[in-house]
């Protein structure tokens, strides 16, 4: 409705000023940057974010194995913690000290996350290490990169629509400053002669 409304300014009009015509091209170009360049930019940037993220998807799980470890103890007032990194992000683990092998063959030992509620001593869990043996975060997976690299996207396109509207308004402020400053002075020059018409002076 805003921009029905503002037609008017691309009318010849008697009334019509000249920074109403600049304020519609400031409008116009506003609107062109947001539909044509915002998108590009956000395209840009997710793409290239799905690459780096995908990149490391890759080095990741080349780089990192699933062991199987044993519980030798679980630490004492461990509270409960969910696992952020897991699919459903409800994934119930428990602080233990275990030992594991490495992809290497050499032993290791150390206090790790398990995915046990209640842990107990030789029980079995699944753990994710490095190709030396040290413990690792959950690799990257595809699907979780492309999310990511979807929101990078998303949110580079919306930055550049904000920054454009705020150089647009920014603008516009500064032409209805100028517009005040001009009438001011105007209303100074006919100051002296106000309220003399038609006194004879």
């Amino acid at each position: 409705m805003r921009a029905i409304s503002g037609l008017w300014r691309w009318r010849r009009n008697p009334l019509r000023r000249g920074t109403d015509l600049a304020e519609a091209w400031a409008g116009l170009l506003a609107l062109l940057l947001i539909l044509v360049v915002a998108p590009v930019i956000g395209s840009g940037t997710g793409g290239a974010a799905q690459r780096a993220l995908q990149q490391s998807v890759r080095e990741q799980q080349d780089s990192r194995r699933l062991v199987t470890a044993t519980v030798i103890r679980r630490m004492e007032r461990s509270p409960l913690d969910a696992d952020p990194e897991a699919a459903s992000g409800r994934e119930v683990r428990s602080r233990v000290v275990a030992g594991w092998t490495a992809p290497d063959g050499t032993a290791h030992r150390g206090t790790v996350m398990a995915a046990l509620q209640t842990p107990h001593r030789g029980d079995h869990f699944r753990m994710w290490t490095d190709l030396h043996g040290r413990a690792a975060a959950r690799p990257l997976d595809s699907a979780t990169a492309t999310t990511h690299a979807v929101l990078a996207g998303t949110g580079a396109a919306l930055l550049t629509a904000g920054l454009v509207e705020c150089a647009r308004r920014l603008a516009v402020w500064r032409m209805v400053r100028r517009r005040y400053a001009r009438w001011d002075q105007a209303w100074e020059r006919a100051g002296p002669d106000w309220g003399r018409t038609g006194t004879g002076s």
